[in-house]
């Protein structure tokens, strides 16, 4: 039985009972399939919620940093541990300025947000550097107005207000970025936190992002303790990297590292490796590409 509509309802709707009943059957007949089509309808706007209560655009975005390469995080009881997989790479590549000059990097995966924050990120580098100048500028304007570098956590929560706006207004797109915001502050010391293009944040112990962090989240759950120090932490994550990254071999020309440490003055000390310390790192844990590799590059 279906429930009667009544005449000014089917006169709104621009049918008559009878046609709008028709068409009622035509589509309890259609398949699922018909269903997921339709609701194609739904991803071309970020305002606009599916039938399912979902947000396409969100989804899709994070589906992008599925894709990117790969960041890691590891949180120790005295210091932070970053690292990323490049997938900007190439002999043509001009590498001079991360081998020589500015705070080590290359520009793609890891930067300084402030003294005390270091950024992983993975997604659209675009969108990326768009976020770092915005992080940038907030904690420049709170070291003006306070006195004090900002506390991660209010950082992390500044970038993430920014990013919320960009899924409820129309005519934006969501940021296609994630990122991993290792930091210290006198409140909560050593900190590590991950935030989505939703504008969800949430603090970590260890965690990834990007592609294979599947794979690499079971690794740091079978491998990491509480009370791990930040050698120990150094040497957790370049293992994990040489298990779940795309590439077979490790180096400085794929791997981008950073640490946060606390200096002999109490201060926090941020360190971006450069390419030739990255290499040693990686011969001191026995995890350098060997010699028949280096000369088929």
């Amino acid at each position: 039985m279906h429930a009667r509509q009544s005449p000014i309802d089917a006169y709104a709707l621009g049918w008559d009972a009878s046609t709008r009943s028709v068409q009622l059957k035509v589509l309890r007949a259609l398949p699922s399939t018909s269903y997921s089509i339709m609701a194609r309808r739904y991803d071309s706007r970020t305002t606009i919620f599916s039938p399912e209560g979902r947000l396409y655009q969100i989804e899709y975005a994070m589906e992008a940093i599925s894709h990117a390469g790969t960041v890691l995080g590891v949180l120790s009881k005295d210091g932070v541990v970053l690292a990323a997989e490049k997938k900007v790479t190439g002999k043509l590549l001009d590498m001079s300025g991360s081998k020589e000059g500015g705070y080590g990097g290359s520009g793609e995966k890891i930067f300084m947000l402030n003294s005390n924050v270091v950024a992983g990120v993975a997604g659209i580098t675009a969108d990326a550097n768009s976020l770092v100048n915005y992080a940038r500028q907030a904690a420049q304007r709170h070291l003006y107005m306070y006195n004090e570098d900002i506390p991660v956590e209010l950082l992390a929560q500044r970038l993430c207000d920014l990013k919320q706006g960009y899924t409820q207004y129309g005519g934006l797109r969501p940021f296609g970025v994630s990122l991993l915001y290792a930091g210290y502050d006198p409140h909560y010391q050593f900190q590590l936190y991950h935030s989505d293009p939703s504008g969800n944040y949430s603090g970590w112990k260890a965690t990834c992002i990007g592609a294979n962090n599947g794979t690499a989240t079971s690794l740091l759950k079978q491998e990491y303790k509480e009370d791990i120090s930040v050698e120990d932490a150094i040497e957790l994550v370049l293992r994990t990297m040489s298990k779940t990254m795309d590439s077979t071999t490790l180096g400085s020309e794929k791997l981008e590292f950073a640490t946060l440490t606390l200096d002999a003055d109490k201060k926090p000390k941020a360190k971006v490796y450069k390419p030739a310390e990255i290499d040693a790192l990686l011969q001191k844990h026995g995890l350098a590409k060997k010699e028949e590799d280096t000369a088929s590059a």
